[in-house]
């Protein structure tokens, strides 16, 4: 197994960048990481990452959501409780915001296909890509949705798409750069590319530290503040356009990261709530953002 050490950021590519903290694997290996910070564009980034042909085995477990679908323990009945409402506020701002109540729509890591289903039902075209195929096939019995590989990224014709999307995924991402390049190519003139990460500016991100769930860490190689955001989609001729908030990110989130630390529901919700009062009046400080970006 490889892993990767970097002594720049893997956005703006300063040198300027110094260890943060320390945050433990959760879900599989229950190994530490460090997660080191880029004094220039304030992006977070997780040293010793293992490389893309190894990192795979990180998400074998029950407990990755995005992968199993799974319904064990209260977070994920929860989870997939609000998932309905969330899934239908989604498709709601995607038309909003792309002018059209149908199109063509490019949903990049499309996990089980939730989302991917939500829009063909809605009459859109879908392509989906997902890089797990055990996770492919679990969209096929559960959607009837067939699921391309990631390679096929970098195969589709040129300004095909109306809508691209990228729900928690971005931070997974090996080629960064090539990615939000290819983006760009894919997009429509008038396209819109809907970009969900979490952000470690957050207050819930500050009560907990180490133990905030959004640090994924390793599968999260890169964790993004609203700068470090706009620095990378301008360095890639993209303009942003709208910041969302997701407000129920600051609930499950909290919820994870009181069960890592051996705590309760109650104190989960509490912060979780004034997290999100924190972002009503400042929404660079939600939980997780959907960055929405053009040409």
């Amino acid at each position: 197994m490889a892993f990767i050490i970097s002594d720049a950021c893997p956005c703006c590519g300063s040198v300027s960048v110094s260890r943060k903290l320390s945050a433990t694997d959760f879900t599989v290996t229950h190994q530490p990481f460090e997660i080191w910070e880029c004094a220039g564009c304030t992006l977070r980034f997780t040293q010793a990452v293992p490389d893309a042909a190894s990192a795979g085995s990180y998400y074998q477990s029950d407990n990755y959501i995005s992968h199993t679908n799974t319904n064990k323990g209260i977070v994920n009945k929860l989870y997939h409780f609000v998932r309905k409402r969330t899934l239908r506020k989604k498709r709601q701002m995607l038309q909003k915001k792309t002018g059209l109540q149908r199109g063509n729509l490019l949903d990049i890591g499309a996990g089980t296909g939730a989302f991917a289903n939500t829009m063909q039902v809605a009459g859109w075209n879908i392509t989906g890509l997902e890089p797990d195929e055990r996770t492919r096939l679990r969209a096929a019995d559960l959607f009837n949705i067939q699921l391309l590989d990631t390679p096929s990224l970098f195969q589709l014709p040129a300004a095909g798409c109306d809508a691209i999307t990228m729900w928690h995924v971005l931070e997974h991402v090996h080629e960064l750069h090539r990615y939000i390049e290819q983006i760009k190519i894919l997009l429509k003139e008038e396209g819109r590319a809907f970009i969900a990460v979490p952000n470690y500016m957050s207050y819930d991100a500050g009560v907990y530290q180490e133990y905030w769930a959004a640090y994924d860490v390793p599968r999260h190689l890169y964790h993004f503040s609203a700068a470090s955001m706009e620095r990378l989609l301008q360095q890639h001729g993209l303009r942003l356009i709208a910041i969302k908030r997701m407000w129920y990110d600051s609930f499950y989130i909290s919820m994870l990261s009181e069960k890592y630390m051996g705590g309760g529901i109650f104190k989960a919700v509490w912060t979780g709530a004034i997290s999100n009062c924190i972002a009503v009046f400042n929404p660079r400080r939600c939980s997780s953002l959907i960055y929405i970006a053009g040409k």
